[in-house]
C-alpha cells in the first residue's frame, strides 16, 4: 500500500523522529508541501494521505481511484470534506491531546509576559533606563500578581481544563463559560456575566458559525480597563478591529494572539501593524513544542496502525 503526507514541512523542520511511520508496512513520500494544482496528480493510486492543512475537497476526494483512509495531522478537521469521504466509505481520523501541555504553557506565557511587563522592561533595558536609574531597580512599570486574579475560560474542553488547573497552582479564581444556547448549570457563567467579572480571559472554543466574533467590541467592553484577552483557539472568534481598538483605547490593559483570521496572515493585518507592548502575537505556534510535533506523527502512525488492523480509531467521519 502506498501513502503520502500532503505537507511534512508544516509540522517538522528537521527535529523529529518519523520512525513511527516508516516502520509502517506502507510506501511512503513525505512531501514538503503540496499545492491544490498537483493534488490530483499526487493522489492517484494512493491508499492512505496524511494532510495537516493541505484541503482535500470533494472533487479531490472523488479522484481517487485507491484512496481508503484520510488521516488529518491535527485535531481540526475542515480541511477535509467530510461528507465527500462518507460517500465514498473513505473513514477520516485526526490527532486528539497531543498539544495540550504545549498550548498550556503558551497561555501562560502570555499571560506572565502581559502582567509582569517583560516586553515594556525589555525596552527599557535596551534604551539603558537602568544604566541610569539612582537605584538598584527599575519601577517605571506596574507588576501583577496572578494570585487572588479571575480567570475566564470559553470552551472547557480538554484545553481549557488544563488551563483551569494550571491558574488554580497561581492562585487563581476561575470562572467558566456557560455553552452556546446551552441550559444553565451551576457550575458556569453566561458569558455576558462573566465579562465584567475577569482580570484574564482564555479562549479554547472551536471557530464554528456561532463563535465567529464572539469576542467583539461589545464584549470587550464590558471587560475591565484592566483585563487582558489571550486567544490561542482560533482567530476568528476575535474581532481583530474591535480589540485594536480597545487596546489602543485603553478598554484592555493587554493581549496575547496565537492566531490570527487569516493564516498566513496578509500585510496590512490591523494586528500586526500594532507595535506597542500590551500586544503579544505569535505566529500560531501554542501547540508547536517539539514533543507535541513528535506525540503528533505518533498519533498518525497509532491512526494508521489500527486501520490496518481492522480497528479504526479516532475516526470523525
Amino acid at each position: 500500500m502506498r501513502a503520502v503526507f500532503l505537507d511534512w514541512n508544516s509540522i517538522d523542520r528537521q527535529d523529529l523522529d518519523r520512525r513511527w511511520l516508516e516502520q509502517l508496512p506502507l510506501e511512503w513520500e513525505f512531501r514538503p508541501n503540496t499545492n491544490a494544482a498537483q493534488l490530483d496528480a499526487v493522489l492517484q493510486d494512493i491508499d492512505i494521505v496524511v494532510s495537516n492543512k493541505v484541503v482535500l475537497t470533494s472533487a479531490a476526494i472523488r479522484a481517487c481511484n485507491r484512496l481508503k483512509l484520510i488521516c488529518v495531522a491535527a485535531t481540526g478537521t475542515n480541511n477535509v470534506d467530510s461528507q465527500a469521504a462518507r460517500e465514498q466509505n473513505i473513514p477520516v481520523c485526526n490527532v486528539r491531546n497531543y498539544a495540550t501541555p504545549s498550548v498550556v504553557q503558551h497561555v501562560f506565557m502570555l499571560i506572565l509576559n502581559l502582567v509582569r511587563r517583560l516586553p515594556d522592561y525589555q525596552t527599557a533595558l535596551a534604551q539603558g533606563q537602568w544604566q541610569k536609574s539612582e537605584f538598584f531597580c527599575l519601577l517605571d512599570y506596574t507588576i501583577e500578581e496572578l494570585t487572588g486574579k479571575t480567570l475566564g475560560i470559553v470552551g472547557y474542553g480538554e484545553l481549557g481544563k488544563a488551563v483551569a488547573k494550571m491558574a488554580k497552582l497561581f492562585g487563581m479564581q476561575v470562572l467558566v463559560a456557560q455553552r452556546l444556547h446551552g441550559m444553565p448549570t451551576t457550575d458556569r457563567v453566561p458569558l455576558e456575566a462573566m465579562l465584567p467579572r475577569v482580570d484574564v480571559l482564555s479562549l479554547h472554543c472551536p471557530l464554528t458559525a456561532e463563535t465567529e466574533n464572539l469576542i467583539g467590541a461589545e464584549q470587550l467592553n464590558m471587560m475591565k480597563p484592566g483585563a487582558i484577552l489571550i486567544n490561542t483557539a482560533r482567530g476568528g472568534i476575535v474581532d481583530e478591529t474591535a480589540l485594536l481598538d480597545a487596546l489602543q483605547n485603553g478598554k484592555l490593559a493587554g493581549a496575547g494572539i496565537d492566531v490570527l483570521a487569516k493564516e498566513p496572515p496578509i500585510s496590512s493585518n490591523p494586528l500586526l501593524d500594532y507595535r506597542l507592548p500590551n500586544l503579544i502575537v505569535t505566529p500560531h505556534v501554542a501547540w508547536a513544542s517539539r514533543q507535541a510535533r513528535q506525540r503528533l506523527i505518533q498519533g498518525v502512525a497509532a491512526n494508521i496502525h489500527g486501520f490496518l488492523n481492522d480497528n479504526i480509531i479516532n475516526q470523525v467521519s
